[in-house]
């Protein structure tokens, strides 16, 4: 089914962190590519290849058609897995070359030169870059969310934390920037989190820093390029379940107001319409998707309230 919330013929989005079927980022570039937009997505592992194929699939195309072009290989450390009135008139972007519409690179976005090189080659591939989603971070494939006490917490782990929460947004933006600014159009969101910016957890000292730091880039970058028809924005969720939500994150998700974890689509809906013509008029927000849970003092069981 088409479900079309915004028109964004002509577009091409970069969605990075999209190489779990389950997670927000697959969902985005899903989205986005319904919406009419070309897509290019990134993992650190070659399951991006697959989840390609599973776009191209859903968009009525068959196998094969996925484009892929190498990147130099980077070094990398050996824990790395691999505008202003709603009366203007719009105007509809001169389409990108027909199909394949979706491009996949397998690159380590904590390099500072790889991230060059991918959106290098995203521009090499579609010839223009109007949409940028960071969403890599969280979890990489084959290691486990860090939980440490800040007492305990090691100069590695902190490091490691900021790496790829914070820093792997501040290389892609960097990367992608110039030519927006050039081109005066483009589209910024930044996934965050509740965690950082609105609420914590015990023993998330450094992934709260890091996602705090987005929305604080979020903010001041707004600033700095709303002149160039850029907005920038962050959305902030809550408890979503994802392919790496674990027994407590799901229950946790059953005690919101709304009685349930959240979804990757509805997480996604709402980054697709910040990217769309409508939302020109909104930047430097961070916007929480939470279904009410950070509202909401008491966050116990409903028995024990009512």
């Amino acid at each position: 089914m088409r479900i079309m919330l915004a028109d964004l013929r002509g577009r091409v989005a970069l969605v990075t962190g999209a190489g779990s079927a389950a997670g927000i980022g697959f969902a985005t570039a899903h989205l986005l590519l319904a919406q009419g937009a070309a897509v290019a997505i990134t993992s650190t592992t070659s399951r991006i290849h697959e989840r390609a194929a599973e776009l191209l699939l859903g968009a009525g195309f068959g196998k094969g058609t996925a484009s892929a072009v190498p990147l130099r290989r980077t070094k990398t450390p050996p824990s790395a897995p691999a505008g202003r009135s709603s009366r203007r008139q719009k105007q509809i972007p001169t389409p990108v070359p027909t199909t394949p519409s979706v491009f996949a690179s397998v690159c380590d976005l904590r390099s500072f030169a790889a991230a060059q090189e991918l959106v290098a080659a995203v521009l090499a591939r579609f010839g223009r870059l109007d949409i940028l989603v960071n969403n890599a971070g969280m979890v990489q494939v084959g290691s486990k969310e860090l939980t440490a006490r800040f007492a305990a917490l090691t100069e590695s782990q902190w490091n490691s934390e900021i790496e790829l929460n914070l820093k792997t947004c501040f290389n892609v933006t960097r990367a992608a920037l110039p030519y927006m600014i050039k081109k005066k159009y483009g589209r910024v969101v930044n996934v965050s989190s509740v965690t950082g910016p609105v609420a914590s957890n015990p023993g998330m000292s450094a992934y709260s820093a890091a996602k705090a730091g987005m929305a604080g880039l979020t903010r001041a970058l707004a600033l700095e390029v709303g002149a160039s028809r850029i907005t920038v924005n962050a959305v902030a969720p809550g408890w979503i379940k994802t392919a790496c939500s674990s027994a407590r994150e799901i229950e946790a998700g059953r005690n919101t107001p709304v009685g349930r974890p959240g979804t990757p689509e509805e997480v996604a809906a709402l980054i697709v319409f910040l990217c769309s013509e409508e939302a020109s008029y909104i930047t430097g927000q961070v916007i929480v998707v939470d279904g009410g849970n950070t509202v909401q003092e008491y966050k116990g069981t409903k028995a024990g309230w009512d």
